[in-house]
């Protein structure tokens, strides 16, 4: 029975992914515009694989809430997009200077650093096109589009970036290295799924739920990650090591080891798990989702 559970949502997770990578491919396409390179460079990054997180948990909490996956689609196209750009320019040598991301070279390595720069800058844009084009009721995209302008700014990705690299060499406390991720990993996660309630004209009460439910999973998906690097496990082939690994950056891991960062992301898993209970139409996925990242190996 757990088996079949586990197969049924996996096959779930799988259908959503290819929804949403269907949709992503339709809106940037690239053809002889004498700027197609850049759209090519657009294309490279945002195609370029990866578990479609964010976009997923937005498309679920719509269908929790009594919406159709349609109604979110474009909703969560436009958070990939941002969450995209974001990682294009985190790799720009002016912040963490790698050349690979997801196995391949990162885009500046690929299509050069000002290319890549503007492929992040149009990803941007593309984002806030693509949600406000959806169709959606008036009223309903401006609550999204002001989510997502909120959590992709100084107080969201942004500040989190910031906040991250001006932390590089120092020694970072807990709660400091806390408000980096909450803002820098966290928050557009929690927009996927503000937006994913909005889509479907969720209650401000299932609002604030499901972002309970996000910035825990945030959390713990943070901390995952930071176990991870310090094992150096987890990385696609020709990725660098991961930060845990460099004695200049602060993890969870490195700061209270692995065994209370453990601790931590099945604590923050069963917070979210809990935040769902009674308010939602079907939580099954979304409960499996939290479990699945807290235990995933790469």
């Amino acid at each position: 029975m757990k088996i079949s559970k586990e197969r049924e949502m996996l096959r779930e997770m799988e259908e959503c992914q290819a929804l949403i990578n269907s949709r992503l491919a339709g809106l940037v396409r690239a053809g002889n515009e004498s700027y197609a390179r850049l759209l090519e460079s657009i294309r490279y990054s945002l195609l370029a694989g990866g578990k479609r997180i964010r976009p997923m948990i937005c498309v679920k909490f719509c269908e929790a809430s009594g919406g159709r996956p349609e109604d979110a689609l474009d909703a969560a196209c436009a958070i990939e997009m941002i969450h995209a750009y974001s990682l294009i320019h985190d790799d720009l040598p002016c912040m963490d200077n790698s050349d690979m991301r997801r196995g391949r070279p990162s885009n500046h390595v690929k299509y050069g650093e000002f290319t890549a720069t503007l492929a992040g800058d149009a990803l941007q844009a593309a984002a806030f096109g693509t949600l406000l084009g959806s169709g959606l009721p008036p009223d309903t995209l401006v609550k999204m589009a002001l989510v997502l302008a909120g959590d992709a700014g100084p107080r969201g990705i942004c500040g989190g970036q910031y906040l991250d690299m001006e932390g590089v060499g120092k020694p970072l406390t807990e709660e400091e290295l806390t408000e980096i991720h909450m803002m820098k990993t966290a928050a557009l996660i929690s927009a996927a799924a503000k937006m994913g309630v909005v889509a479907a004209g969720g209650a401000p009460e299932r609002v604030e739920t499901a972002v309970k439910y996000a910035l825990a999973v945030g959390f713990a998906f943070q901390v995952r990650d930071d176990v991870l690097d310090s094992a150096a496990t987890g990385k696609e082939p020709g990725e660098p090591p991961g930060p845990g690994t460099d004695n200049n950056i602060i993890t969870y891991a490195t700061l209270m080891g692995i065994d209370k960062c453990e601790g931590i992301i099945h604590q923050e898993t069963e917070k979210a798990i809990a935040a769902l209970e009674g308010n939602f139409d079907d939580t099954r996925f979304l409960v499996w989702l939290a479990r699945h990242l807290a235990g995933r190996d790469s």
